[in-house]
């Protein structure tokens, strides 16, 4: 008795001490989860589940956003209350920074519920990103988790939801360390893996944590395959030696005498997987040999003859990284001379997107500085309430420039001004290595301006009307790219010490402040302008006499070229010297201009510059007014360059100048109004816009575009490089022919006998930037030769030349096309909406220019010329496709000199060029250097 009694007791002893170590064990799981409820009033625990749940107070304070929602069938009562925050903002992002261990593998986990009581209009969506990788956009149809896996490169992490319509809203947000798993294993680069199904296969009902002490969401197979059995004789002596995913989930499964099938339902326009199918072997009986079967996804055999029982095993994981378009199918059949059917415990599908590197870190965290220093005087401040996560990507924060830079992106501009901030100005801003322009006018600051570095690449300061109450330092003069300091309507500020700076090399408005509140700065601009207008002037009327008194002894004048206006004149003479050009460039007042635009009535663009406004002339021409934006960086120096450059050029492919205006510190370009848009709008910009062009009139654009840029490359002796040609500046009048446009950044080349380049700032878009100019700092035509052979690709496949929301092996327009212009895949690229549309032959001379072009020497790249003399073939062959057949059958293959032309439907490409192998289309230019 007395031993039984004490056998009793030594069971309940062991019951505790289980109970206790179930219990630690569950509390250090706990310690490093991140469980928050959004705007719950308080931390709370779920007994549901035991786990603790904290608020996202110390994230966002503010309670305006925050929505109950009642769902039924959540929690073990009906109408359980959770809540959501809704981020109402314009535009940008809202992000939760998560502390993370470096290497440390980590799921996250948020869920969106939704329910009518929230008041969000059904086409409510927004983009979820694990740091600034997007892995999915959530609308608000339905209730969602999303949840990413991934491995923390530094101690924090953003999980960040950014708007694209709507108001984005979430209700929990959860992050679990993932310790010794296999998720991302032997995954070549970084990537975030999207859950797309976690599948306990046989079970019953969900399983989390405790069960899973990563506490992943495992569901029952919601439509199991027929004729199927759950199996459950799995001898208890070999539980002890499985450990993953976890034993409650192995212990179902589903067979099949024969085969057994899963199908998931996948994103069309996503094609990369990892599937991970766990075994667990549950009958004992089994011995190895018998249960052997192959492994299809897709119709794909990926694994033959699998027997879970090899090897002395009798658990198996098995990881499959996979490619699929839509669904996804896994087929397990048995094998042949297999006893058993397959057997399938557990499998997940995961989408892999791959890592999006961040901006760089130190600019991050000098960012992150800046804002926390203006927070300080600041608290209510709507823009530093709309920085969140990574500055610069997706899309910078209100106020911020970012560029590329050697593989990552940097910050390179900083515009504050009308922000309605106060106190000091942030000691922070000085360490951004690679800020070109600051501009803080127009809020209270006071105090004093932080001292630069003596490696500052800063080029302009506006610091106008402000309160501060110390000189700026005169380490500023010294600063070797400053160009501009405005620092007038600082009423503080004694007047005394500011001549040291208008002595200087800088460009100022000497501190004055007029009547009006506004600075002078744009008098020296003006000045300078006005001067090369009367040197223009001077040198147009020299001309001008010449030639009347040439004419005269020759017998006469033409009576047009006698018609003078009121507006500036100016004669030029052409490349032969025989005949003159006139150009009039007129100057608008101010009252013209509000006139002719109803007062800035209709916005038809928005540009670096600044805004474009439709206008109507008093004798009826439709006109584009485009406007110096306060907020432009660049603006003075694109007005300046346009008005020069424009003053001296005229082609039929060239957006000509009609006027300016530069008055009460306003600067305004006016150019006639293209009624067709411009090439991108037609191609893949706003549906408004969007029309499809057919492949003849998208031949003719380009030799449009081509013939232009051929003129700039070659005019009167003296090369212009445009510097940013791009569809977006390539405009279409009311007859569609093509215009080339925006001379911002556009540049004169070296005269004959210079080097051949000159060094310049990078200044260029994006996506079509050539790669060497990018790398070397050195301009030349051939620049803007890579940038139209980019356009190109847009005219033949109808893409974005940069689109960061398509696969990453989509994002360059040039990265993708590049292989299957090598492997001659050219019906594969083409825009779907022409396809069947063109003459084979024009096609293949359109993609030959374009693959030229985007050579990433540009030694081996075409001149203009010759991409003209190529689409001008091309576009007679389109035209006149059967006559060209004709000739060519006349004529004989051997007897040309370009290639040989095949004329099927297939479209023939001679492999990426060599230096050994230049393309044809440049065999009128002098041969490249070879390789030593």
């Amino acid at each position: 008795m007395m031993e039984g009694s004490d056998n009793w007791i030594l069971k309940l002893v062991e019951c505790f001490i289980l109970f206790l170590f179930i219990l630690v064990q569950s509390t250090c799981a706990q310690e490093e989860f991140v469980s928050i409820a959004c705007c719950a009033d308080s931390n709370f625990n779920d007994q549901n589940i035991n786990i603790n749940w904290t608020t996202d107070n110390s994230w966002f304070p503010n309670r305006t956003g925050c929505r109950s929602v009642v769902e039924e069938g959540l929690g073990n009562h009906e109408g359980y209350v959770m809540k959501a925050r809704i981020f109402t903002i314009d535009s940008g992002k809202r992000c939760y920074n998560l502390t993370t261990i470096e290497e440390q593998d980590y799921l996250v986990r948020a869920t969106f519920l939704f329910a009518d009581s929230l008041n969000i209009t059904l086409d409510t969506s927004f983009d979820v990103l694990v740091g600034v990788t997007p892995i999915g956009r959530v609308n608000s149809s339905k209730n969602l988790e999303v949840e990413g896996i991934f491995r923390a490169a530094k101690d924090h992490i953003d999980f960040c939801l950014e708007k694209v319509k709507g108001d984005p809203y979430i209700s929990k947000l959860e992050l679990r360390p993932l310790e010794n798993l296999y998720y991302l294993k032997e995954i070549i680069s970084p990537s975030v893996l999207k859950v797309i199904s976690r599948i306990d296969v046989g079970g019953g009902a969900a399983i989390r944590y405790p069960e899973d002490e990563s506490d992943r969401i495992w569901k029952p197979l919601e439509n199991s395959p027929p004729a199927v059995t759950n199996l459950s004789s799995f001898p208890n002596d070999k539980a002890n030696n499985v450990t993953a995913p976890n034993l409650k989930v192995l212990l179902t499964a589903l067979n099949h005498s024969e085969r057994l099938e899963f199908r998931e339902d996948l994103d069309k326009h996503h094609s990369d997987y990892r599937v991970i199918l766990y075994f667990l072997e549950l009958n004992g009986n089994v011995k190895s040999g018998e249960r052997v079967f192959d492994i299809y996804i897709n119709n794909d055999k990926l694994r033959q003859n699998f027997d879970i029982l090899a090897n002395g095993s009798n658990y198996k994981e098995v990881a499959l990284d996979v490619k699929a378009n839509g669904s996804l199918n896994m087929t397990l059949v048995k094998a042949s001379g297999g006893v058993f059917g397959p057997i399938c415990n557990a499998y997940e599908i995961l989408q892999v997107h791959p890592w999006v590197k961040e901006t760089n870190q130190k600019d991050v965290d000098v960012a992150l500085n800046v804002r926390n220093e203006l927070l300080a005087s600041n608290q209510e401040n709507e823009l530093l309430k709309s920085w969140s996560g990574d500055p610069c990507l997706p899309n910078p924060w209100h106020g911020l420039g970012c560029e590329p830079y050697n593989g990552s992106v940097i910050i390179t501009s900083l515009d504050l001004s009308s922000s309605e901030l106060q106190g000091s100005i942030p000691p922070s801003i000085a360490e951004l290595a690679k800020l070109k322009t600051l501009n803080l006018s127009y809020n209270c600051f006071n105090g004093s301006i932080p001292e630069f570095p003596a490696f500052s690449v800063l080029e302009s300061m506006d610091i106008r009307h402000n309160q501060l109450t110390r000189q700026p330092p005169e380490s500023l003069i010294s600063l070797p790219h400053l160009e501009s300091l405005y620092y007038g309507c600082n009423r503080y500020l004694d007047k005394k010490l500011q001549p040291r700076f208008n002595e200087s090399r800088l460009r100022t408005d000497s501190g004055r402040c007029d009547s009006e509140g506004r600075t002078h700065k744009p008098v020296i601009v003006i000045g300078v302008a006005c001067g090369s207008f009367l040197f223009t002037i001077v040198v147009g009327i020299v001309f001008v006499c010449i030639y009347r008194r040439r004419l005269r002894h020759r017998g006469g004048f033409d009576n047009k070229e006698q018609h003078m206006v009121e507006n500036i004149l100016i004669y030029l003479p052409s490349k032969d010297d025989i005949s003159t050009k006139s150009i009039a460039i007129e100057k608008f007042t101010l009252a013209s201009i509000e006139a002719a635009t109803e007062k800035y009535k209709t916005l038809i663009g928005e540009g670096g510059f600044g805004s474009v406004f439709h206008g109507m002339l008093l004798e009826g021409q439709e006109v584009a007014v485009k406007v110096r934006s306060a907020e432009s960086t660049q603006g003075t120096r694109e007005f300046e360059n346009e008005l020069n450059l424009l003053s001296e050029i005229r082609h039929e492919n060239l957006v000509p100048l009609l006027g300016y205006c530069s008055e009460n510190d306003q600067q305004i370009l006016v150019y006639p109004f293209m009624s067709n848009g411009s090439l991108q709008d037609r191609l893949y910009g706003d549906a408004a816009k969007r029309k499809t062009l057919d492949w003849p009139t998208r031949l003719s654009i380009a030799l449009g575009a081509a013939r232009g840029l051929q003129y700039l490359h070659t005019f009167a002796g003296r090369c212009i490089i445009h510097r940013d040609v791009k569809s977006s500046n390539i405009l279409l009048d009311h007859t569609m022919c093509a215009k080339v446009a925006d001379f911002g950044f556009s540049k004169y080349a070296p005269q004959e006998g210079d080097s051949g380049v000159i060094s310049l700032e990078v200044r260029g878009t994006a996506g079509y930037l050539d790669p060497e100019y990018y790398t070397t700092q050195q301009l030349s035509v051939k620049s803007d030769v890579f940038s139209f052979g980019v356009v190109l690709l847009e005219i033949v496949t109808g893409r974005e030349p940069l689109n960061i929301h398509r696969p990453r092996n989509e994002w360059s327009l040039v990265e993708w096309a590049t292989p299957y212009l090598r492997d001659q895949k050219i019906d594969e690229i083409v825009d779907p909406s022409i396809r069947g549309g063109y003459h084979a032959e024009a096609m293949w001379r359109v993609v030959e220019a374009a693959q030229s072009c985007i050579e990433t020497s540009a030694a081996y790249r075409p001149f203009m010329a010759n991409i003209v003399r190529e689409l001008e073939d091309a576009l007679i062959i389109e035209n006149n496709a059967s006559e060209y057949m004709k000739s060519i059958d006349s004529l004989g293959t051997s007897n040309s000199n370009r290639f040989s032309v095949v004329m099927d439907k297939r479209i023939a490409l001679p492999p990426m060029s060599t230096p050994s192998e230049p393309l044809s289309i440049m065999t009128q230019q002098p041969s490249p250097p070879q390789p030593r």
